[in-house]
This record gives C-alpha cells, structure tokens and sequence, in this order.
C-alpha cells in the first residue's frame, strides 16, 4: 500500500475552530461541572475564573508547589498549585495525584511570565491557577501509558488495541477520530444541499453475491434459516430507486468475511450514493465536488476535474487499475525484442501466447545485486517465476539474456546508458501483478514519489466479465453492472469483452472509491445472471424480490460507494485502518478490547437451533 503524502493531522485541525476562543467568560462547552475546555484556553481568556474538568496527564511536585497538565479531549492545559494562591491542604493532596485520575478544577485563568511559556502546548500561553480541586474519578496505574515523553515509541499495537480504551485517550487517535466526525458532516451537508436523501437499510438481510464471504446470523423464530449481515446496501438501493426517491445517500455500516490486512476491516463504513435518471459523467461530477468538500475541511484545495484512464490502458501502462501516476516507470511490451531468439524464458512464454513486458529504470544501473534480487522476490511473491535482468553499462548492455538479442532486437528494448530493465515473460494475469508490485517497490527505492502531490484519477471502461481458470465467468464489480450499450451483442459471443459502465475513482495508487450505472431491464439482468452461471430458478429464489421490483418499472439509476475508513485514514495522514476506527478488529479479526468473538452458552445454542460439532 503507498502511503501519502498529504498535510499531517496536527497542521490543520484545531477540534473546534474560532468558536473555542470566541469569549473569555463562555464556552460552547459549558456545563453545571465545568465552564471550559483544558484545550481551549487562549491568552484571550486571562483573568477568566474557570471550571475544568479532565484527566491528570502529567504531574510534577516541586515540594510546595504542584503543576499539572490536565487533558481533555481539546487538549492541555497547565494547572498550577502555588501557595501564592492554593490553600496548602489543596497543594498536598494535588500532588498525590495519580497519573489518568479524573479530577474537577477551579481557578483562575492566568497569563504565563514571558520567560515560561511554552510554545509546543496550544494553550502555552496561560496556565490555570487552582483555587481548589477534588476527585470525580479515580485511576489505578494505568495499563499503558497515555503521556509518552519525546521520542518515546507507542506500546505495541495488540497492547493498545486490548486498552482500547487508554489508547484512545492519546491526542492522536482523539484528532483523527474528531476528523472522522468532521468528514461525515461534511459529507451530509455536500450531499443534502443536493437534494439526497439519507435512508438507513436493513442490517439483517438475505444472502447476496458481493464478492467476499457473508457474516450469518440464525434466526431463532425461524428454525433452519438464517439472515445475512450486508457487505454493502447494493440492492436496497437500487430499490430505493425504483421505489421512486430518486437521489439517496447512507454512511452505511457493511460487513464482509474475508481475510485482513492493514486497510481492511471485517466491519467497515462507506458512503453510498445512488441517483436515478444519470449517466456516468453526472456521479463522476457529483464525486469530485464531494471529495473536494472533504479534503476542504483539512484545508486542502485538489483539481477540479480529475484525469481519466480506461482499464484496459491502465493494465498496459502500468499493470494495475488503480495506478499511482505520481511517477513514471511505465510498462512496455519488449515481446517483439526476444521474437526469434534462442532465449528459452522468453520463447517459452511467446509460443504460450504470453508476453515478455517490463520496465525501464533510470539509474536503476547502480543497484547491488542484493537489491535487484530483493526486488526479483517481490515480483516473485507477486506471481512471476523471476525477472529477466538487463542493464547498459558504459561497455554495453549486460545481463544473462543480453547473448541471446540481436542488434535490433537490443534497439527495440531501448535501455540507456545507466538504466536497469526488468522484464516478465507469462500471461498478462502473471506479468500485470508482478510489474505492479516491482513498480511501487522501485519507485520507493529510489525516492521517484514526489512529496506532497495529489494523482487523483478516474478509471473507466472496466471489463464486465473475467473468464476463471475453470471456463466460467465473473463479474468484475457485482451481477447488477450495466454493460455499455454498445457492447450488448457481444454478451451471447464474446461476453469477456463486453465493457462494463463501470468506474474507480483513485488517489496515489489507493482506490477511493468505485460505481457504476446498474442493470434496470429485468430480461437484462436474467441474462447476465444466466452467463455468470445462475439459473433461472437460482435465481428467483436469491434475487426474486429485486427482479420482481425491476418489472414494475425501474428507472435508469447508478451510483458510487466510497470507503469511508481508507478517506479518513487518507486525511489523517495514518497508516493503518486502526488508527481511525474507534474499536476496530486485529488482522485475525479479534476484538481484543471486548475480547469478541466468544463463545456461546450451549442452552443458547439450543434456542437458536444449532449445536456444536467437531
């Protein structure tokens, strides 16, 4: 996964903007236990008698003189207890405070001597001066540490994520998180003024294909049966459509069991958006203003329109439908340079109908062997049976396979001086994969990502079907994707080359999103379930309810569905799902907080009608 490169976290989010500061005696915040934020204090706001409420970040006791940071979810503040203005039976219990205790303060709110602010605290201009203080919720030691000093490492992450509830309490997670909420806001007012309406849809549903596995749960009034949770909303939207309502939107909650990894949860949250009477351009507009409003709300400004590549060109070039265009590196075809040759790889792979494609590397010449063979594992990971190394030093080009090219044969590769070339020889399904991974490896390598730029790009023209190893067809995206009208007569000939009117939105080699317009024949839609294997009776008894809705009439409608958790791991600069999930689920798909999944009681199991085999 390519991390990227946009504006960190800290530099644009102050939690709750002007309004934090906008008078010294009132807060937005306020309530009958405290009057104020610990974060929000300001040098405006000397002199303020205040009421705070937080937890003890930090404490130091100088013998007679107590100073803590008391932490909330707007950040600290310096509380200081001084006799000058503490009484002392209020200073000695202050510094028997322990560290994550939940104490109420009352003070005054006092400018800071020139010579001891604190510049790398937003509130380092003012301390509070305690009046008094007592203790609403008492701490025992804490579990892992919230304060971490500089340069301090986090505690491992299954640690963290076991004290979920601590670990949140870091200012990190706490921004993130209030980000999080500022997305979705921002993602309701975009799409309100627009006239969309937010509908929620059932959480417990009936089977779907949608690519992964499904979560079941038994029903217990109904013996034998089970509901399914949703790996997206994809049918109730489309009969929201045709239900009559026209342009609707959910931050819905989708869940999907299959394997993880860091930008993949078994329960996750996206955008989804479908309208009716549209064509792609109208959701690829919609999409691109709403983007924008988002990334508005961390001060980013991005294109207005975003460039475009069909699928088929994107494979070619870059052997990836989400390719990160910060970079060059493309791929080209060198099949005709080793056409003739005595190079069994190469002639193996040609008379297969394969193809030998690489890349051309600019400096890659002074690569070590250990580094290209790194790279050679990577592609083998990725498929390859290995790469074909060739290089041109200053005395020609070198490499096992540079004895068996002819002189055209070395011209049509094209190496420059200093240049390493790596090739693939196979199948496309072989060589796409594998020039992909050795793509974003190299380029990582070599330090060819430019900082702080934004490569937003639309893929389109998807293929409908890919054709699996045993004959059979699958949908690229799901069963309900329209082919492109002008591809309808391929479906009973070639319908592996019928295109899809099908889309990905994508930023820097992530998928942010992807759509389509859907299927609102019901005869239409019979037949592609038929190519992919579906017969008619399956087909009732799984999707009856949406082609039954599809007979009375459906409108021509599409949609879009972004991953809400990868948008807001963008954002914020993360690096992992994790870190913008209150509660998420380690890669094995454990809930180590609430320590889920459990066992269940076997009178349970008798009631739902199950019973443990082994």
């Amino acid at each position: 996964m390519q991390l990227l490169n946009l504006t960190p976290v800290d530099a644009f989010l102050d939690p709750y903007d002007a309004a934090l500061t906008s008078t010294p005696s009132s807060s937005r915040f306020a309530t009958a236990k405290r009057s104020h934020l610990a974060g929000e204090l300001r040098a405006s706001h000397a002199g303020a008698k205040v009421k705070l409420g937080g937890w003890v970040h930090r404490i130091r006791n100088l013998g007679g003189i107590v100073f803590l940071d008391l932490r909330d979810r707007a950040g600290l503040v310096q509380v200081s207890f001084d006799p000058k203005w503490t009484p002392e039976d209020v200073i000695e219990r202050a510094g028997k405070l322990g560290l994550e205790t939940v104490v109420l303060v009352e003070g005054e709110c006092a400018a800071r001597p020139a010579e001891m602010r604190n510049a790398e605290m937003e509130t380092g201009e003012v301390e509070v001066r305690a009046r008094d203080f007592r203790i609403v919720g008492p701490a025992e030691t804490p579990a892992i540490p919230v304060a971490r000093g500089k340069g301090e490492k986090l505690p491992a992450e299954e640690l963290r994520l076991k004290h979920r509830n601590l670990d949140l309490r870091r200012g990190e997670l706490q921004k993130n998180i209030i980000l999080r909420h500022r997305l979705q806001q921002a993602t309701r007012r975009y799409l309100d003024e627009r006239g969309f309406l937010e509908i929620e849809t059932p959480i417990l549903t009936k089977p779907t294909p949608e690519g992964a596995r499904d979560y079941i749960v038994p029903s217990r009034v109904h013996p034998g049966e089970f509901y399914a949770l949703p790996q997206s909303p994809q049918l109730y939207k489309q009969l929201l459509m045709i239900s009559g309502f026209d342009r609707y939107f959910q931050i819905a909650r989708c869940f999907r069991d299959e394997d993880l990894r860091a930008d993949r949860q078994p329960e996750f949250t996206q955008i989804d958006i479908e309208a009716s009477f549209i064509e792609p351009e109208d959701i690829i507009t919609l999409s691109e203003g709403m983007l924008a409003s988002q990334f508005k709300e961390t001060g980013q400004e991005i294109p207005a329109r975003f460039e475009r590549l069909k699928y088929r060109d994107a494979m070619e070039r870059f052997g990836s439908d989400r390719p990160d265009l910060r970079y060059g590196l493309e791929v080209f075809d060198a099949s005709e340079a080793f056409r003739g040759s005595d190079f069994g790889i190469t002639n193996s792979a040609l008379a297969a109908g394969g193809r030998v494609r690489g890349i051309r590397i600019p400096g890659g010449a002074a690569l070590s062997r250990k580094q290209v063979d790194e790279i050679e594992s990577i592609a083998k990971s990725a498929g390859a049976g290995g790469l074909i190394r060739l290089k041109r030093a200053a005395a020609g080009l070198e490499g096992p396979a540079a004895k068996f090219l002819s002189e055209s044969g070395v011209e049509r590769l094209g190496i420059g001086e200093g240049e390493l070339c790596l090739l693939v020889a196979g199948g496309e399904h072989v060589s796409n994969p594998a020039l992909d991974r050795v793509r974003q490896d190299v380029a990582q390598r070599l330090s060819l990502v430019p900082a702080n730029k934004q490569s937003f790009l639309w893929v389109t023209d998807f293929p409908m079907f890919i054709r699996e190893q045993n004959g059979a067809l699958s949908s690229v995206h799901h069963p309900f994707t329209a082919p492109n009208p002008d591809d309808i007569e391929l479906l009973d000939s070639s319908p592996e080359k019928v295109r899809a009117l099908a889309y990905d939105v994508v930023l820097n080699g992530l998928e942010l999103g992807g759509g389509s317009i859907r299927i609102n024949d019901p005869a239409l839609q019979r037949k592609v379930l038929s190519l992919l294997g579906v017969d008619a009776k399956t087909a009732q008894a799984r999707f009856g309810f949406l082609l039954d809705a599809l007979s009375a009439g459906a409108p021509p409608h599409g949609g879009i569905a972004f991953g809400f958790d990868r948008l807001a791991m963008v954002l914020a600069g993360a690096t992992s799902l994790r870190d913008v999930i209150a509660f998420p689920k380690t890669t094995a798909a454990r809930a180590l907080f609430e320590d889920a999944p459990s066992t269940v009681p076997p009178e349970d199991l008798r009631e739902l009608h199950l019973q443990m085999t082994s």
